[in-house]
């Protein structure tokens, strides 16, 4: 199926698949809904009310490392393995990952690179999202489906993956771009971070290319022309080694996805982004237009 290699379908695509009985140990869908906390939405109780029938919760904070003292950081292979393995999706399975962000796309970017990182390639973000499945009349339901549990064999890409050590070296040489995809006001330090214990504000040498200039006005993936220029402005030539960053690892992946339309699949996503390196980093490594990180 030439649709296995698609970074991105289209809702049409998936309400025929839907309306043709496809979904099952094939093509699995999962509803990867992720919130900010001040948003005050609750994805797992919003799935159990509507969500594209077939799919599946997909909780990227119980498919993450409970010992990191950090938010969303990737799993060990292993526990990767099991997680998806519940929700029926083998090393052969299509998996199609949405959610219901009003941007149109928030976290399922963030599922889609984790799938790729431990090696499954045949995974796929839909365009637009709950917001695009809906405006495009995709049926929703309110039914349960547990999916047969599987086997999954996941290998970790680690060069995909960048440390606070390796970050701290970067700041030094310049060597690789990073871009932050953060909205301006957090970047800049004007607009507060989300958590009460971290600041916002840079570190230096980031670019800043907040995650929704990727998408239009409906809430889908900008085409190719349009993307191609989105990073042309922002000075980031694709050619050269390019890592992304944001609060917590989700919404950089967005660049991945983008890059990866363009023919450059090899972003490489700084996991712990802000929220670790504000708390690692000694002041002078702090960028900010409001309140200096206190010594």
């Amino acid at each position: 199926m030439a649709a296995q290699t698609r970074a991105v379908v289209s809702t049409q695509w998936l309400i025929n698949a839907v309306r043709t009985n496809q979904v099952g140990p094939k093509l699995r869908v999962l509803d990867a809904s992720y919130h900010l906390p001040h948003m005050n939405r609750d994805p797992t109780a919003e799935f159990a009310q509507r969500h594209i029938p077939g799919a599946s919760f997909f909780d990227i904070d119980a498919c993450s490392d409970q010992n990191s003292g950090l938010d969303q950081m990737l799993p060990e292979p292993s526990s990767f393995s099991r997680y998806v393995g519940e929700l029926g999706v083998s090393n052969d399975t299509h998996v199609v990952v949405y959610d219901c962000s009003d941007f149109g796309s928030f976290s399922a970017p963030r599922v889609w690179w984790m799938f790729r990182v431990f090696g499954h390639s045949s995974v796929s973000v839909l365009d637009g999202g709950m917001r695009g499945w809906m405006a495009d009349g995709g049926p929703l339901t309110a039914e349960s489906s547990r999916p047969e549990r599987t086997d999954f064999r996941a290998t970790l890409n680690r060069s995909w993956v960048k440390t606070y050590e390796e970050i701290l070296e970067n700041i030094r040489t310049k060597r690789v771009q990073v871009v932050d995809t953060r909205f301006e006001g957090r970047y800049r330090g004007t607009e507060p971070e989300f958590r009460d214990d971290v600041l916002p504000g840079h570190f230096p040498g980031t670019i800043n290319m907040p995650f929704t200039s990727f998408l239009d006005d409906s809430g889908k993936l900008h085409g190719a022309e349009r993307l191609s220029e989105v990073f042309q402005e922002a000075g980031v030539d694709l050619q050269k080694p390019l890592w992304a960053t944001c609060g917590s690892g989700v919404t950089a992946c967005q660049v991945a996805l983008a890059a990866h339309l363009l023919g450059h699949p090899g972003v490489c996503i700084y996991d712990g982004s802000w929220y670790e390196f504000f708390k690692r980093a000694s002041p002078e490594y702090i960028i900010s237009e409001s309140e200096a990180k206190k010594v």
